[in-house]
């Protein structure tokens, strides 16, 4: 029985979705964020030193990273489902778009998601702004239009096709999900970016998208 060590509102969601693609059995441990700060739980680093999810348990294996995760599922109960065949454009593509999501795309929705806390944060009258000036410019001349230009990338790499990894909806293109939904939550991604939108629009009427969303609990990045 595989087990996600599952966090609310967190990457681990993608890990849900892609066992119900595959039909898997597996169970979830819950985990809760601290209300105040949006921390993991302590509890977490007792699976995995650096307290983070997701993680997963298969038998005596521990897998975390979501696209270790997603590799290792995968090619061990996927019998060719969600990949691309071996040695064709779109497999070189499906890994391109698995470490892109993390690699590139979420750092400056992290980013912004830092500094708008550090605009918001309480702090002494003569301090605070300062902080939000200074947050304020950070987001204008770097954070922003960083993700301009990472949105403006993905809608025209889905001008030829309706997913990431070629005609054929993959394990990418669930990676490529949580990042795009932070994107919709809290980094300008709309309606003036069509393809997104649409893509957006198909991953969540999947049935397994649904069905894991059941499972996981409420999903608070969709607001």
């Amino acid at each position: 029985m595989i087990t996600v060590h599952h966090l609310n509102n967190s990457r681990s969601q993608r890990v849900l979705w892609l066992l119900e693609e595959l039909g898997l059995d597996y169970e979830i441990a819950r985990y809760q964020r601290d209300a105040k700060t949006m921390l993991a739980p302590p509890e977490l680093r007792k699976i995995h030193p650096l307290g983070k999810s997701p993680v997963i348990q298969d038998g005596e294996v521990l897998v975390a990273e979501s696209g270790a995760i997603i590799e290792y599922l995968v090619e061990k109960y996927g019998d060719g489902r969600l990949v691309p065949p071996a040695g064709t454009p779109d497999k070189l593509r499906w890994r391109y778009f698995l470490h892109y999501a993390e690699g590139s795309l979420m750092t400056p929705l992290l980013m912004k998601l830092v500094f708008d806390r550090v605009e918001s944060a309480p702090a002494p009258f003569f301090v605070r702004p300062i902080a939000k000036a200074i947050a304020g410019k950070v987001k204008k001349s770097y954070i922003l239009p960083q993700i301009r230009q990472h949105l403006d990338y993905l809608e025209g790499e889905l001008a030829g096709s309706e997913w990431f990894a070629g005609s054929a909806f993959s394990a990418a293109d669930i990676q490529m999900s949580f990042p795009l939904e932070a994107a919709t939550a809290r980094g300008g991604l709309d309606g003036a970016r069509p393809r997104l939108a649409a893509f957006l629009q198909r991953i969540h009427a999947r049935p397994a998208y649904q069905r894991a969303l059941e499972r996981g609990g409420p999903y608070e990045l969709l607001r």
